[in-house]
């Protein structure tokens, strides 16, 4: 593979991982709280909220 090749493969990684986080951190949310403010500040903490809810609960 070439380098740019490889950078492109992990920038599309990186950026649908952070996507995927984020969907994931507002779905808990909602499913726990039911508070659309709540849902979208756990939205922009992304992984780190589903983090803290796999070790809380």
């Amino acid at each position: 593979m070439r380098s740019d090749a490889i950078y492109t493969y992990r920038w599309e990684m990186a950026r649908t991982g952070i996507s995927f986080g984020t969907a994931l951190s507002i779905a808990i949310s909602w499913s726990v709280n039911k508070s659309i403010l709540w849902a979208i500040f756990h939205g922009l903490l992304s992984w780190l909220y589903v983090v803290y809810y796999a070790l809380a609960y």
